[in-house]
Protein backbone atom coordinates (compact mmCIF):
# COMPACT_ATOMS: atom_id res chain seq x y z
CA UNK A 1 0.00 0.00 0.00
CA UNK A 2 1.36 3.43 -0.95
CA UNK A 3 2.27 5.79 1.87
CA UNK A 4 -0.09 8.83 2.05
CA UNK A 5 1.35 11.98 0.50
CA UNK A 6 0.72 13.80 3.77
CA UNK A 7 -0.19 12.71 7.29
CA UNK A 8 -2.97 13.92 9.57
CA UNK A 9 -0.42 15.38 11.99
CA UNK A 10 1.23 17.32 9.18
CA UNK A 11 -2.13 18.77 8.12
CA UNK A 12 -2.85 19.80 11.72
CA UNK A 13 0.46 21.66 11.85
CA UNK A 14 -0.35 23.40 8.57
CA UNK A 15 -3.79 24.35 9.93
CA UNK A 16 -2.12 26.06 12.88
CA UNK A 17 0.18 27.83 10.42
CA UNK A 18 -2.90 29.03 8.51
CA UNK A 19 -4.25 30.57 11.71
CA UNK A 20 -6.73 27.98 12.97
CA UNK A 21 -7.04 27.06 16.64
CA UNK A 22 -7.71 23.35 16.16
CA UNK A 23 -7.93 20.80 13.35
CA UNK A 24 -9.21 17.25 13.04
CA UNK A 25 -9.72 14.79 10.18
CA UNK A 26 -12.21 12.03 9.49
CA UNK A 27 -13.04 9.74 6.57
CA UNK A 28 -15.73 11.06 4.22
CA UNK A 29 -18.71 8.77 4.74
CA UNK A 30 -22.43 9.08 5.38
CA UNK A 31 -23.34 10.41 8.84
CA UNK A 32 -26.06 7.90 9.60
CA UNK A 33 -26.60 8.80 13.28
CA UNK A 34 -26.73 12.53 12.65
CA UNK A 35 -28.98 12.00 9.61
CA UNK A 36 -31.53 10.27 11.82
CA UNK A 37 -31.43 13.05 14.41
CA UNK A 38 -31.79 15.72 11.73
CA UNK A 39 -34.75 13.99 10.10
CA UNK A 40 -36.55 13.71 13.44
CA UNK A 41 -35.85 17.40 14.13
CA UNK A 42 -37.19 18.47 10.73
CA UNK A 43 -40.27 16.31 11.14
CA UNK A 44 -41.20 18.30 14.25
CA UNK A 45 -40.91 21.55 12.30
CA UNK A 46 -38.25 22.96 14.62
CA UNK A 47 -36.48 24.54 11.63
CA UNK A 48 -39.19 27.19 11.32
CA UNK A 49 -38.77 29.22 8.14
CA UNK A 50 -35.29 27.84 7.40
CA UNK A 51 -36.55 25.83 4.44
CA UNK A 52 -33.00 25.56 3.06
CA UNK A 53 -32.39 22.93 5.76
CA UNK A 54 -35.00 20.73 4.10
CA UNK A 55 -33.20 20.79 0.73
CA UNK A 56 -30.21 18.74 -0.43
CA UNK A 57 -30.55 16.38 2.50
CA UNK A 58 -28.72 13.56 0.74
CA UNK A 59 -25.70 15.81 0.22
CA UNK A 60 -26.00 17.15 3.77
CA UNK A 61 -25.61 13.67 5.22
CA UNK A 62 -23.10 12.24 2.74
CA UNK A 63 -20.09 14.29 1.52
CA UNK A 64 -19.44 11.86 -1.31
CA UNK A 65 -22.67 13.15 -2.88
CA UNK A 66 -21.59 16.75 -2.30
CA UNK A 67 -18.20 16.26 -3.96
CA UNK A 68 -17.36 13.40 -6.26
CA UNK A 69 -14.30 11.50 -5.10
CA UNK A 70 -14.47 12.81 -1.51
CA UNK A 71 -12.31 10.73 0.81
CA UNK A 72 -11.40 12.97 3.75
CA UNK A 73 -13.06 15.77 5.69
CA UNK A 74 -10.63 18.23 7.27
CA UNK A 75 -12.40 20.21 10.01
CA UNK A 76 -11.03 23.34 11.67
CA UNK A 77 -12.00 25.67 14.51
CA UNK A 78 -11.39 29.40 14.83
CA UNK A 79 -11.90 31.21 18.14
CA UNK A 80 -14.00 34.38 18.12
CA UNK A 81 -14.31 35.05 21.86
CA UNK A 82 -13.61 38.78 22.37
CA UNK A 83 -11.29 40.29 24.93
CA UNK A 84 -14.21 42.49 26.01
CA UNK A 85 -17.91 42.28 25.26
CA UNK A 86 -19.81 45.29 23.96
CA UNK A 87 -21.21 47.31 26.87
CA UNK A 88 -24.89 46.53 27.27
CA UNK A 89 -26.00 48.30 30.44
CA UNK A 90 -27.42 51.22 28.42
CA UNK A 91 -27.53 49.60 24.99
CA UNK A 92 -28.87 46.76 22.88
CA UNK A 93 -27.02 43.48 22.46
CA UNK A 94 -25.32 41.93 19.43
CA UNK A 95 -24.01 38.36 19.42
CA UNK A 96 -20.24 38.17 19.83
CA UNK A 97 -19.73 36.39 16.52
CA UNK A 98 -20.94 39.51 14.68
CA UNK A 99 -18.68 42.09 16.34
CA UNK A 100 -16.26 42.29 13.41
CA UNK A 101 -15.81 41.17 9.83
CA UNK A 102 -18.10 38.52 8.36
CA UNK A 103 -16.58 35.19 9.38
CA UNK A 104 -17.67 33.46 6.16
CA UNK A 105 -15.22 35.47 4.06
CA UNK A 106 -12.36 35.30 6.53
CA UNK A 107 -12.58 31.56 7.18
CA UNK A 108 -12.91 30.74 3.48
CA UNK A 109 -9.74 32.73 2.85
CA UNK A 110 -7.93 30.84 5.62
CA UNK A 111 -9.22 27.50 4.33
CA UNK A 112 -7.96 28.30 0.83
CA UNK A 113 -4.59 29.20 2.33
CA UNK A 114 -4.55 25.89 4.23
CA UNK A 115 -5.42 24.04 1.03
CA UNK A 116 -2.56 25.80 -0.76
CA UNK A 117 -0.15 24.74 2.00
CA UNK A 118 -1.37 21.16 1.68
CA UNK A 119 -1.08 21.01 -2.10
CA UNK A 120 2.45 22.39 -1.91
CA UNK A 121 3.24 19.07 -0.22
CA UNK A 122 0.94 16.76 -2.15
CA UNK A 123 0.51 18.25 -5.59
CA UNK A 124 -2.95 19.02 -7.05
CA UNK A 125 -5.97 17.48 -5.34
CA UNK A 126 -9.71 17.80 -5.76
CA UNK A 127 -11.14 19.80 -2.86
CA UNK A 128 -13.87 22.20 -1.78
CA UNK A 129 -13.94 24.57 1.19
CA UNK A 130 -17.02 25.18 3.34
CA UNK A 131 -18.05 27.34 6.27
CA UNK A 132 -21.73 27.52 7.17
CA UNK A 133 -22.67 28.14 3.54
CA UNK A 134 -23.52 24.76 2.00
CA UNK A 135 -25.36 21.54 2.94
CA UNK A 136 -22.72 20.38 5.44
CA UNK A 137 -23.41 19.29 9.04
CA UNK A 138 -20.71 21.46 10.57
CA UNK A 139 -20.98 20.39 14.20
CA UNK A 140 -21.36 16.73 13.27
CA UNK A 141 -18.13 16.72 11.26
CA UNK A 142 -16.24 18.65 13.94
CA UNK A 143 -17.47 16.12 16.50
CA UNK A 144 -16.56 13.16 14.30
CA UNK A 145 -13.09 14.66 13.79
CA UNK A 146 -12.48 14.72 17.55
CA UNK A 147 -12.76 18.49 18.00
CA UNK A 148 -15.35 18.46 20.72
CA UNK A 149 -18.75 17.23 21.85
CA UNK A 150 -22.18 18.65 21.04
CA UNK A 151 -23.57 20.16 24.23
CA UNK A 152 -27.10 20.33 25.52
CA UNK A 153 -27.27 23.85 24.04
CA UNK A 154 -26.59 22.23 20.61
CA UNK A 155 -23.23 24.05 20.29
CA UNK A 156 -19.97 22.25 19.63
CA UNK A 157 -17.94 22.42 22.84
CA UNK A 158 -14.18 21.96 22.82
CA UNK A 159 -13.18 20.73 26.30
CA UNK A 160 -10.25 23.18 26.50
CA UNK A 161 -11.52 26.08 24.36
CA UNK A 162 -15.26 26.29 25.03
CA UNK A 163 -17.86 26.97 22.33
CA UNK A 164 -17.20 30.46 20.97
CA UNK A 165 -15.71 28.84 17.88
CA UNK A 166 -16.36 29.04 14.15
CA UNK A 167 -16.23 25.78 12.20
CA UNK A 168 -14.91 25.24 8.68
CA UNK A 169 -14.13 22.27 6.48
CA UNK A 170 -12.16 21.13 3.48
CA UNK A 171 -13.64 18.11 1.74
CA UNK A 172 -10.94 16.55 -0.38
CA UNK A 173 -10.01 13.58 -2.53
CA UNK A 174 -6.85 13.13 -0.43
CA UNK A 175 -6.72 9.84 1.43
CA UNK A 176 -5.22 10.54 4.83
CA UNK A 177 -4.72 8.02 7.61
CA UNK A 178 -6.68 9.35 10.55
CA UNK A 179 -8.29 7.77 13.59
CA UNK A 180 -10.07 10.58 15.40
CA UNK A 181 -10.87 9.91 19.03
CA UNK A 182 -14.46 10.77 19.87
CA UNK A 183 -14.71 13.36 22.65
CA UNK A 184 -16.90 12.33 25.57
CA UNK A 185 -20.07 14.34 26.19
CA UNK A 186 -19.10 16.18 29.35
CA UNK A 187 -22.41 17.98 29.97
CA UNK A 188 -23.30 15.40 32.61
CA UNK A 189 -26.26 16.47 34.73
CA UNK A 190 -25.69 20.18 34.08
CA UNK A 191 -28.67 21.96 32.57
CA UNK A 192 -27.68 25.61 32.99
CA UNK A 193 -28.25 26.39 29.31
CA UNK A 194 -31.71 24.82 29.32
CA UNK A 195 -32.74 26.66 32.48
CA UNK A 196 -31.26 29.99 31.31
CA UNK A 197 -32.90 30.12 27.88
CA UNK A 198 -35.51 32.85 28.38
CA UNK A 199 -37.88 31.68 25.66
CA UNK A 200 -37.70 27.92 26.32
CA UNK A 201 -36.13 27.26 22.91
CA UNK A 202 -34.06 24.41 24.35
CA UNK A 203 -37.00 22.04 24.67
CA UNK A 204 -34.75 19.21 25.85
CA UNK A 205 -31.07 18.34 26.04
CA UNK A 206 -29.53 18.73 22.57
CA UNK A 207 -32.87 19.77 21.02
CA UNK A 208 -33.52 23.35 19.91
CA UNK A 209 -36.89 24.62 18.72
CA UNK A 210 -35.58 27.40 16.46
CA UNK A 211 -39.02 29.01 16.31
CA UNK A 212 -38.56 30.13 19.93
CA UNK A 213 -34.84 30.97 19.70
CA UNK A 214 -33.90 34.67 19.94
CA UNK A 215 -31.06 34.14 17.44
CA UNK A 216 -33.46 32.65 14.91
CA UNK A 217 -36.13 35.28 15.49
CA UNK A 218 -33.74 38.24 15.14
CA UNK A 219 -31.89 36.86 12.11
CA UNK A 220 -33.78 34.24 10.11
CA UNK A 221 -37.42 35.07 10.84
CA UNK A 222 -38.87 37.47 8.28
CA UNK A 223 -42.27 38.39 9.71
CA UNK A 224 -43.43 40.24 12.79
CA UNK A 225 -41.82 39.19 16.05
CA UNK A 226 -44.08 37.44 18.57
CA UNK A 227 -45.30 40.05 21.08
CA UNK A 228 -45.60 37.45 23.85
CA UNK A 229 -41.83 36.97 23.79
CA UNK A 230 -40.88 40.66 23.95
CA UNK A 231 -40.27 40.67 27.74
CA UNK A 232 -37.86 37.75 27.30
CA UNK A 233 -35.58 39.23 24.62
CA UNK A 234 -33.31 40.95 27.17
CA UNK A 235 -32.29 43.64 24.63
CA UNK A 236 -30.85 41.20 22.05
CA UNK A 237 -31.27 42.72 18.57
CA UNK A 238 -29.00 40.37 16.62
CA UNK A 239 -28.43 36.84 17.82
CA UNK A 240 -28.19 35.70 21.44
CA UNK A 241 -25.32 34.28 23.50
CA UNK A 242 -27.16 33.36 26.71
CA UNK A 243 -26.83 29.57 26.42
CA UNK A 244 -23.09 29.98 25.84
CA UNK A 245 -22.60 32.63 28.53
CA UNK A 246 -23.89 30.30 31.24
CA UNK A 247 -21.99 27.22 30.02
CA UNK A 248 -19.23 26.23 32.48
CA UNK A 249 -17.00 25.08 29.62
CA UNK A 250 -16.68 28.68 28.46
CA UNK A 251 -14.69 29.48 31.58
CA UNK A 252 -11.85 28.12 29.42
CA UNK A 253 -12.49 30.65 26.65
CA UNK A 254 -9.61 33.04 25.95
CA UNK A 255 -9.58 36.14 23.79
CA UNK A 256 -9.09 35.57 20.06
CA UNK A 257 -6.13 37.07 18.20
CA UNK A 258 -7.92 37.85 14.93
CA UNK A 259 -7.89 41.63 14.33
CA UNK A 260 -10.76 41.38 11.84
CA UNK A 261 -13.08 40.04 14.55
CA UNK A 262 -12.65 43.05 16.82
CA UNK A 263 -15.55 45.49 17.18
CA UNK A 264 -14.98 48.94 15.72
CA UNK A 265 -14.88 51.87 18.11
CA UNK A 266 -18.16 53.29 16.83
CA UNK A 267 -19.98 49.99 17.41
CA UNK A 268 -18.44 49.73 20.87
CA UNK A 269 -19.88 53.12 21.86
CA UNK A 270 -23.43 52.73 20.52
CA UNK A 271 -26.14 53.66 23.02
CA UNK A 272 -29.80 52.72 22.86
CA UNK A 273 -30.57 56.15 21.50
CA UNK A 274 -27.93 55.70 18.77
CA UNK A 275 -29.45 52.38 17.77
CA UNK A 276 -32.96 53.77 17.72
CA UNK A 277 -31.93 56.72 15.54
CA UNK A 278 -29.76 54.62 13.22
CA UNK A 279 -30.30 55.26 9.52
CA UNK A 280 -29.18 53.17 6.57
CA UNK A 281 -25.97 55.15 6.17
CA UNK A 282 -24.88 54.40 9.74
CA UNK A 283 -25.92 50.75 9.33
CA UNK A 284 -23.65 50.44 6.29
CA UNK A 285 -20.84 52.16 8.16
CA UNK A 286 -21.13 49.77 11.10
CA UNK A 287 -21.82 46.56 9.19
CA UNK A 288 -20.42 46.93 5.66
CA UNK A 289 -18.72 43.50 5.83
CA UNK A 290 -20.49 41.88 8.74
CA UNK A 291 -22.67 38.88 9.48
CA UNK A 292 -25.35 41.43 10.46
CA UNK A 293 -25.95 41.88 6.72
CA UNK A 294 -27.84 38.59 7.02
CA UNK A 295 -30.80 40.40 8.54
CA UNK A 296 -30.11 43.71 6.78
CA UNK A 297 -31.01 47.25 7.76
CA UNK A 298 -34.76 46.68 7.71
CA UNK A 299 -34.48 43.50 9.76
CA UNK A 300 -32.27 45.11 12.38
CA UNK A 301 -34.57 48.15 12.60
CA UNK A 302 -37.52 45.79 13.06
CA UNK A 303 -35.71 44.16 15.99
CA UNK A 304 -34.85 47.52 17.56
CA UNK A 305 -38.36 48.90 17.11
CA UNK A 306 -39.78 45.71 18.64
CA UNK A 307 -37.77 46.25 21.84
CA UNK A 308 -37.95 50.04 21.97
CA UNK A 309 -39.81 51.31 24.99
CA UNK A 310 -43.04 53.10 24.20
Amino acid sequence: MNKPAITADEIKLLAAQAGFDACGLSPAARLDDHAGLMEAWLKKGYQGEMSYLERNRGKRYDPTLLMEGARTVISVLLNYFPAASLPDAQSYKVSRYAYGRDYHTLIRDKLRHLLLLITERTGPVTARVFTDSAPVLDRAWAHKSGLGFIGKNTCLIHPRKGSFLFIGHIITSLEVDSEPVAVTDYCGTCRRCIDACPTGALVDAHILDARKCISYLTIEHRGELPARLKPKFDNWIFGCDICQEVCPWNSFSVAHNVPEFKAGSKLAHMTKRDWEQMDEQLFDELFADSAVQRTGFKGLKRNIDFLKEE
